[in-house]
C-alpha cells in the first residue's frame, strides 16, 4: 500500500456545488477542507486544484471565441480557489493562491520554491487559473503543476467513483474499473482524463487515483493508498 509525503487534490467545480448543481454548497466544502486539513496534520504536502464547472463550462458556450470562453473559465476556477482557501482559514489551516498571472493582490504569481516552502511549513497551496492560456483543461494543469511540484500522487476527486468501460448512467452494466494503465485508458478513449494531461502523467510516472468525492474520507484514503476508486497506473 503507497503512502504518500505530497499529493495534488483536483477538485470538481460541479462535486463542490453538491445538489445545487451551481455555486457552493458550502457543507460539501467544509467537509472537503476537514479532510485536507487531516492530511496537513498527518504530514502530508497538499496542494489544490479546482475546476471551474459550478460557474462555467466553456464547451457548452455556443459560438463564443473560444479564447474568451477559457479565459473566463480560468477566472472561475479563480474564484472557488479564493473561496475554498478562505473556508480553510476559517477551520484554522493557513492556505495560498497562486496564479500564473497577476490577479491585483488576490493571489501570489506562482513559483515552484514559494510552492514548496508554503506546503513544507504546513500550509495548502492552491493552484487556480489553470495554465494561463486557453485551449488547456484543468486536468492539464493538475497535472502540470503535479509534475512541477513533484507530488507523487494526482487525486481527482469527482462525481463519478471511479473509472468505467461505458457511461454507467446509460448503460447498467458498465464496468468499473479497479486499476487501469493509462496507456490503456487513452487506448479505449475512456477519458478519464484528457489526452494532454495523460501524456504528462506518461511521461513523469505520475498516477493518477480517481474517486467520488461524496465518499466520507475518500480523499484521505487515497492519500494513504487504500483501494478506492480506480487508479490509472504508468506502465
Amino acid at each position: 500500500m503507497q503512502k504518500y509525503n505530497r499529493v495534488l487534490v483536483k477538485l470538481s467545480g460541479e462535486a463542490l456545488a453538491g445538489d445545487k448543481q451551481r455555486g457552493f454548497d458550502h457543507e460539501v466544502i467544509t467537509r472537503v477542507v476537514g479532510e485536507l486539513k487531516q492530511l496537513v496534520q498527518n504530514g502530508i504536502e497538499v496542494c489544490v486544484v479546482i475546476g471551474g464547472g459550478n460557474f462555467w463550462r466553456g464547451r457548452t458556450s455556443g459560438d463564443m471565441d473560444r479564447t474568451k470562453a477559457d479565459q473566463i473559465g480560468m477566472l472561475a476556477t479563480i474564484m472557488n480557489a479564493i473561496y475554498v482557501a478562505d473556508v480553510c482559514r476559517s477551520e484554522g489551516i493557513e492556505s495560498v493562491v497562486q496564479t500564473p498571472f497577476a490577479v491585483g493582490n488576490m493571489t501570489e504569481l506562482f513559483s515552484k520554491d514559494s510552492a514548496l516552502l508554503h506546503m513544507k511549513q504546513g500550509r495548502i497551496v492552491f493552484f487556480a487559473g489553470g495554465t494561463g492560456h486557453p485551449y488547456f483543461s484543468t486536468d492539464t494543469g493538475a497535472a502540470l503543476k503535479g509534475c512541477e511540484v513533484e507530488v507523487g500522487a494526482l487525486l481527482f476527486a469527482k462525481n463519478i467513483d471511479g473509472v468505467y468501460d461505458s457511461d454507467p448512467k446509460l448503460n447498467p452494466e458498465a464496468k468499473k474499473y479497479e486499476r487501469l494503465s493509462c496507456q490503456e485508458m487513452l487506448a479505449k478513449n475512456l477519458k478519464a482524463i484528457d489526452a494532454a494531461a495523460a501524456t504528462l502523467c506518461i511521461d513523469q510516472k505520475l498516477p493518477v487515483i480517481v474517486f467520488d468525492l461524496d465518499t466520507p474520507g475518500g480523499i484521505l484514503k487515497a492519500a494513504a493508498g487504500e483501494p478506492i476508486g480506480t487508479t490509472i497506473y504508468v506502465e
